[in-house]
């Protein structure tokens, strides 16, 4: 529910209403304009009835919040939300490239890595200590010690990094070596996991599943924000449909849906999406015509001898090269790279 006081209410007053609703287990919001405040009421709607706020006072009118997703909604937080990774914001005028491997294999190729997509101009850095993979006989991650190579090529370049957390019992554990989480299509509705995150306050890039819509996507995110940790991005990395030609069918009429009806920032993943190399590029770029925020790269040293999705990832001359091509595409969509 969205309670919109009259221009008159002061804080005080706004409090007195938020009391209220607290009292009654509801979760409330509060967002000060400049002429006038408005409040969010969260939860049962037959309790949130009971208070009678329609005939308060200083209640100008109370608006439904129709969608099942409330606190994602463009109907309670209408502005476009900016999420850090770091130091790095998302969803703002800059336009934002994660990059790095699918997964941290050895010391040598992580920081030779990392060193590579930095000088090509890449914001934030990418790779998988821990690996979700679908045959038990492939390559599973370095676990605690791909976190600490992780840790160390952030030092050595600048970059914040990016990493998969699989399990709620490995939530701690990450969050003290990345700078924000990366929940897989595979755990997007993990909500135990989903929870966990909501109770950190680290930055969450939400992967779309691999058959999930776009509502499934933004109920998801729900789960992380209803336990009040408000960063979250959301990603989509193609989901599967009866096409053979490519590993997944990257969706992009997702992203200006999500824009329309949520304010989180989106990126798009284009090398899961395609899972052929010679068209990540091409989406890349297509991803910022359509209006997302940023995009996920995957980049190897020698992608040939890669132990995960090597036939996906780009060399390090390729990225440069993508690099200086997104730029006009980024610029004709009023943005910065």
């Amino acid at each position: 529910m969205i309670i919109i006081l009259k221009p008159s209410a002061t804080k005080k007053e706004a409090k007195e209403i938020i009391g209220q609703i607290e009292s009654l287990g509801l979760k409330p919001l509060f967002m000060p304009g400049t002429e006038r405040t408005v409040l969010g009421a969260i939860g049962d709607e037959r309790v949130i009835a009971s208070l009678h706020l329609e005939s308060h006072p200083l209640v100008e009118r109370i608006t439904p919040i129709l969608t099942p997703y409330k606190l994602v909604s463009r109907e309670l937080h209408p502005k476009n939300s900016v999420v850090k990774i770091g130091s790095v914001p998302v969803g703002g005028k800059r336009f934002i490239v994660i990059a790095g491997p699918c997964a941290v294999e050895n010391r040598e190729q992580m920081l030779s890595t990392a060193q590579a997509v930095k000088e090509s101009g890449a914001h934030c850095l990418r790779g998988g200590a821990y690996k979700p993979r679908s045959s038990p006989y492939s390559f599973q991650g370095l676990g605690v010690k791909g976190l600490h190579i992780l840790n160390d090529a952030t030092e050595k370049t600048g970059l914040p990094a990016v990493t998969e957390v699989v399990e709620a019992g490995d939530v701690a554990t990450v969050a003290r070596w990345a700078a924000a989480f990366q929940v897989g299509a595979r755990n997007m509705q993990n909500f135990r996991l989903l929870t966990k995150l909501g109770q950190s306050r680290k930055p969450v890039i939400l992967k779309r599943g691999m058959a999930a819509s776009v509502e499934d996507l933004l109920l998801a995110a729900e789960y992380i924000m209803s336990e009040g940790n408000q960063n979250v991005i959301l990603c989509e990395r193609g989901i599967r449909t009866f096409e053979t030609a490519t590993r997944n069918t990257l969706d992009l009429n997702s992203i200006p849906y999500i824009k329309q009806h949520s304010h989180l920032p989106v990126i798009v993943d284009p090398s899961h999406g395609t899972g052929v190399r010679d068209y990540v590029a091409p989406m890349a770029k297509a991803a910022v015509a359509c209006g997302a925020d940023g995009i996920l790269i995957e980049v190897h040293i020698d992608p040939k001898t890669a132990l995960s999705d090597g036939h996906q990832s780009l060399n390090p001359e390729q990225f440069t090269v993508l690099m200086k091509e997104l730029r006009p595409f980024v610029e004709a969509a009023g943005r910065k790279l």
